[in-house]
């Protein structure tokens, strides 16, 4: 009993500490108002294409990379689509969601330098891999859709992002710390007060996130005997430790450990994930050719 509450007045106190370093960060950047609108839309029933069209239109960017995708060569559409309802009706509200998520986060992720071990490009670079293998994950092996997969990889390490612009030095005393076994998140306790995974919990539940996907991010690193291989945590934590046997980790060098369920799974199903994995290069460079020009 005693344990339970030392627990429990340690997670509180890293509760508390990371809605302090979200507060501050939204000082200094958020994630744009149609972003959390789009989440709120999907919620409701009642939405309609009409709906979402007059929000989009709040955002010349993102209609300009609404349209630039849906004439792209990746769908190959003998006539161009130049009305913004009929892009939505294209794409559907869920893929827009991500897609408005991912141009965000793209511009917030990108740096005017690099200091020391840490990176944001890399950062980047490893958040956008893991939204990837994830909704590959979900479609290819589960067979569900993958949207709100994408969404658990592509938002699942924005906490450091928060961690890096609000206390810069000691974030990057927990980047040093770090050895080949993802030692992260303890380092970031003992320097921080709290974690990464706790700060975009409470992010995405900020944002109007589907609770599933809340609870992905904030159970990304923990390991667990009871661990479900389809579930969205189950899903982030493979496409994660894929990525990081790929190079393609947050930090070098660093590679994140699987429960014993889900690396039982991977082991069951290896001839599966190989030809995912085989696949994983042309998807992010298809990935690349949409959202970074």
């Amino acid at each position: 009993m005693h344990s339970a509450l030392t627990e429990q007045t340690a997670t509180a106190s890293r509760m508390f500490t990371a809605e302090q370093f979200i507060e501050k960060f939204k000082e200094v950047k958020t994630l744009p108002y149609v972003v959390t609108e789009l989440s709120r839309m999907i919620a409701d029933d009642r939405t309609t294409i009409k709906d979402v069209e007059d929000v989009i239109k709040m955002d010349p960017t993102l209609v300009a990379r609404l349209l630039c995708l849906v004439n792209s060569s990746f769908y190959g559409l003998s006539q161009p689509i130049t009305s913004i309802g009929r892009a939505v009706a294209f794409l559907g509200i869920r893929n827009l969601r991500s897609m408005a998520v991912t141009e965000a986060l793209r511009n917030i992720f990108m740096e005017q330098h690099h200091t020391g071990i840490f990176s944001r490009k890399r950062l980047w670079l490893h958040c956008a891999v893991v939204g990837i293998c994830s909704k590959l994950i979900a479609e290819r092996i589960f067979g569900i859709n993958g949207d709100d997969s994408y969404l658990c990889g592509i938002l699942h390490d924005f906490g450091k992002i928060v961690e890096e612009q609000i206390a810069r030095d000691d974030f990057l005393a927990v980047c040093e710390a770090c050895g080949a076994v993802n030692s992260l998140i303890d380092h970031e306790r003992h320097f921080l007060g709290t974690d990464h995974s706790e700060i975009g919990y409470l992010l995405s539940c900020d944002w109007g996130m589907p609770v599933t996907i809340q609870n992905a991010i904030r159970d990304h690193h923990t390991l667990s005997d009871e661990a479900i291989p389809g579930s969205l945590t189950g899903i982030l934590q493979i496409a994660q430790y894929i990525a990081g046997q790929m190079g393609y980790s947050s930090l070098p060098e660093v590679t994140s450990p699987l429960s014993s369920p889900l690396a039982l799974h991977l082991q069951k199903n290896m001839a599966e994930y190989q030809v995912l994995i085989d696949d994983l290069p042309e998807e992010i460079a298809k990935a690349q050719d949409i959202y970074e020009n």
